[in-house]
């Protein structure tokens, strides 16, 4: 159950994040729904590079797990706006 508890938080994290991350991240974004889709994959990617690279613990519903998902939406909006004007 733990397992499926996580996917499902990164999921709702990954909503906010990349909602969070359109708004930083601004002329950068993919609209709304766009944001949030790369905000789902994004927060998968900063989980694991906060929780397995930093070994900083982003794992379930806390503070850092909800900044890893906002850092991991930042940098793949960063990445996919800058393969999109090439």
């Amino acid at each position: 159950m733990g397992e499926i508890m996580n996917f499902v938080v990164w999921i709702v994290f990954g909503g906010v994040a990349g909602w969070l991350a359109g708004q930083i991240m601004k002329g950068g974004g993919f609209g709304l729904i766009g944001n949030v889709i790369v905000g789902i994959i994004g927060s998968f990617v900063g989980g694991f590079l906060f929780s397995n690279v930093l070994g900083l613990g982003a794992v379930g519903f806390n503070f850092m797990g909800l900044i890893a998902a906002v850092v991991g939406a930042i940098l793949l909006l960063f990445i996919v706006s800058l393969i999109r004007k090439a």
